[in-house]
């Protein structure tokens, strides 16, 4: 593809862990004309050393300060790749989970919407209620059978699952919101596309984020 073609378009989806944002990707790529590249935590993290995980997908709370130092490096390079994927004319989606909840803040979010400033920037907020998601995480998937902290009888819902549901949409400024307790995966890349053909609203989500302080 030639550096001449417009900027891909690139559509960052977040929300805490198993609120469906890695179907919604996976619905995208299958459902939109044109290449679509997934980008997102579950990619990176597999190109992440052990030793520094989980990566981008350190958890609220500040449980890991020595990876702390790293984490804004791992985040500035994936935005990176991302811009430069899109500046070749590829669209980008990208399931991540934002927060600021570390044993101090980081401000991780700004710093990545202003490494995207001048492309075309869809911010998604994927919701899902603690019930769905705690549903979500009791169900055995092959191959990821610890990856996803359950509940018991004594805690129903874990700490670090609570922390993910109260911090991961800070400040919640978003150009298109979804509840995937309500909708499919695939009704969810459909109200992408429609709020992508509707275009968005100036300024959007990223370039408040990026003029905040």
């Amino acid at each position: 593809m030639s550096n001449e073609n417009p900027a891909g378009q690139i559509v960052i989806l977040n929300g805490a862990p198993r609120s469906g944002k890695t179907t919604i990707a996976r619905a995208v790529q299958q459902q939109f004309e044109g290449p679509w590249m997934n980008l997102g935590v579950d990619i990176y993290n597999a190109a992440t050393p052990a030793r520094y995980l989980p990566g981008i997908g350190l958890r609220p709370g500040g449980e890991r300060p020595d990876l702390e130092e790293l984490v804004p490096f791992f985040y500035a390079a994936l935005y990176e790749s991302i811009a430069i994927h899109a500046g070749l004319g590829l669209n980008v989606v990208a399931d991540l989970g934002h927060h600021d909840a570390f044993s101090q803040p980081l401000g991780i979010l700004t710093d990545c919407a202003r490494r995207l400033e001048g492309f075309p920037v869809l911010f998604v907020g994927v919701r899902c209620p603690l019930d769905a998601i705690m549903k979500r995480r009791n169900i055995e998937e092959p191959g990821r059978e610890n990856l996803y902290e359950r509940g018991n009888g004594e805690i129903p819902v874990p700490d670090p699952v609570r922390r993910w549901q109260e911090e991961v949409h800070r400040p919640g400024i978003y150009d298109l919101e979804l509840d995937t307790s309500v909708l499919t995966p695939y009704e969810c890349a459909e109200a992408i596309r429609h709020q992508l053909d509707l275009g968005i609203a100036e300024p959007s989500a990223f370039e408040r984020i990026a003029a905040s302080r």
